[in-house]
């Protein structure tokens, strides 16, 4: 969603700096293998930080017709985000979105296994009745793409003007706005 619906806004180097997290390390990979109460606390930190995020959300361009497009196509939509349920929700009602997903549909890191783990897009497809190999995922980081080919479902990146990571990219749009474009062509 962060990155792929929205303008990304996120600093990962501020937010490792003011949890003290590794340069390299995952985030949410680290902050899980620390003692309970620090971990509480640092989640709670981030939590707080990524609210503030939610909250002044921008949509990216071509986003918000690509979700309308696809829904009057009576598509099936799901969000899967490494970031809270809480806040997924808050982001698509700062962008106007929250009318396009069931709140069901709305997979965080409490409902899934974060990515670049497969979990989340499974359990979409478990509960929609499909196969993996049925399902889009449409991402603007490697990590949403190693998802998809982790899950066996298809892999769209966007909003990079660049295909970064050919080798896990079946297709490539520099924005939700050319996506829209190549759905509707």
């Amino acid at each position: 969603m962060d990155g792929t619906l929205t303008i990304a806004v996120h600093d990962f180097l501020y937010i490792r700096r003011m949890l003290e997290i590794p340069e390299h390390a995952d985030i949410l990979g680290h902050l899980a293998s620390l003692p309970s109460a620090e971990s509480q606390q640092k989640h709670a930190w981030l939590l707080d930080h990524e609210r503030q995020l939610a909250l002044n959300a921008q949509p990216a361009l071509g986003a918000i017709e690509l979700i309308k497009h696809l829904h009057q196509q009576q598509r099936k939509l799901a969000i899967l985000t490494r970031n809270a349920q809480e806040l997924a929700l808050l982001t698509l009602g700062a962008i106007g979105l929250s009318d396009y997903f069931a709140h069901e549909q709305i997979l965080g890191r409490e409902q899934a296994i974060p990515k670049p783990n497969p979990d989340g897009l499974l359990k979409i497809a478990e509960r929609w009745h499909v196969k993996p190999q049925q399902l889009i995922m449409v991402g603007d980081f490697q990590m949403d793409l190693k998802t998809a080919h982790a899950a066996g479902a298809y892999a769209i990146q966007v909003n990079n003007a660049d295909n970064l990571w050919p080798e896990l990219t079946d297709f490539h749009a520099s924005d939700c706005q050319q996506l829209l474009q190549a759905v509707i062509d």
